[in-house]
């Protein structure tokens, strides 16, 4: 009796919970996830794809359905309150219930045919992983592959892509994370830079050269300084980007000294390395859901990007440094075989 008496009162509850539910939007709470990881209205609204004032209109009528204020507006953005805090983790929980239904539905697409999204840093994306792209769709014409190019990681939980390959190590448990290699970025310049203007013997020469530096997400601007011992580059900086293809272009037709891959020379980039500095080094990882196997299409570009970036085959991806003029005799023969020339170099005009 006593039992039946609970579920009534249960049921009763729910019941009087419907409307008030109703009030809600999955919308309003995906934008407020937005402003209070932006800390900004109009960064938020520029993530989203939405007006500000269509951003504003959101918070304002989630604040109403909760009777209660999430945000606080300060001079350079917005700042959560305590409501607001105090929601964040709920909404972030209700996402993340919404994205595994979606992950739970992927899974059961069985069939090897279809797309596959896959987030990368812009240079390994144009200069090492398309032109092996080519022979990947020639072998599995039916897969279709979304390559996103750019310097600031992609959400993978967040079904921005179905994998990322980034330098960052992911941080979040709930992400399967395979090491690939290592990039390592060395100091090179044209021959027609070195015939003009000589080669450095020292740190000290380089008062009289140029240097191209790359500026952008997940990259250490300090790095090249190091490289050679300096406090500080900015009185010898020629030419500086945000882009790596706008970096080695800069580099391959005589800007300055640059750092690139390691195998730059290798792939046929008309570029020679400098024989003294440091060199910088970045660990490169794939990152993807724990569902993505459960795939064929997903499971098969997973093992290809494994086998490309494998550092017993391209020994330039090994985490120890080999010297750029060095790594033709640490090649295996397909390797060499499968490199060819002309990957990294598109020989603008």
């Amino acid at each position: 009796m006593q039992q039946s008496t609970q579920r009534s009162a249960a049921k009763i509850e729910h019941t009087a919970l419907l409307p008030k539910i109703g009030h809600f939007s999955w919308d309003d709470f995906r934008v407020f996830l937005a402003c209070a990881e932006s800390a900004s209205f109009r960064k938020a609204a520029s993530i989203l794809g939405l007006s500000s004032s269509t951003v504003v209109r959101r918070i304002e009528r989630l604040e109403s359905a909760l009777e209660t204020r999430l945000f606080d507006r300060i001079p350079d953005g917005v700042a959560l309150t305590g409501e607001g805090r105090s929601l964040l983790q709920n909404a972030r929980q209700m996402e993340q219930a919404i994205f595994d239904v979606i992950h739970k539905q992927a899974a059961q697409d069985v069939t090897a045919c279809g797309p596959v999204s896959i987030s990368i840093t812009e240079g390994l994306g144009s200069y090492w992983v398309i032109p092996r792209l080519v022979e990947f769709q020639r072998q599995y014409p039916f897969i279709i592959i979304n390559l996103r190019c750019a310097m600031d990681n992609a959400d993978v939980l967040r079904l921005e892509a179905d994998m990322a390959i980034q330098f960052s190590q992911p941080r979040n448990p709930d992400l399967k994370q395979v090491k690939l290699g290592r990039l390592h970025i060395h100091p090179f310049a044209s021959k027609r830079y070195f015939e003009t203007y000589g080669m450095p013997k020292c740190a000290d020469d380089l008062k009289d050269h140029r240097l191209v530096q790359q500026i952008a997400p997940g990259l250490d601007d300090s790095a090249f300084a190091r490289y050679f011992g300096l406090s500080s580059i900015d009185d010898i900086v020629g030419f500086r980007t945000n882009t790596s293809t706008a970096h080695f272009y800069a580099v391959e037709k005589g800007a300055g000294i640059g750092g690139l891959p390691s195998f730059a020379a290798a792939l046929g980039a008309p570029v020679v390395p400098l024989n003294f500095g440091g060199r910088h080094s970045l660990d490169i990882w794939l990152t993807y859901h724990p569902d993505a196997r459960k795939t064929p299409r997903r499971a098969l570009v997973i093992d290809w990007l494994k086998r490309i970036f494998d550092p017993k085959l391209y020994p330039w991806f090994r985490d120890e440094f080999i010297h750029p003029s060095e790594l033709a005799e640490f090649m295996p023969p397909e390797a060499k075989a499968n490199v060819g020339l002309g990957f990294f170099s598109t020989n603008p005009v």
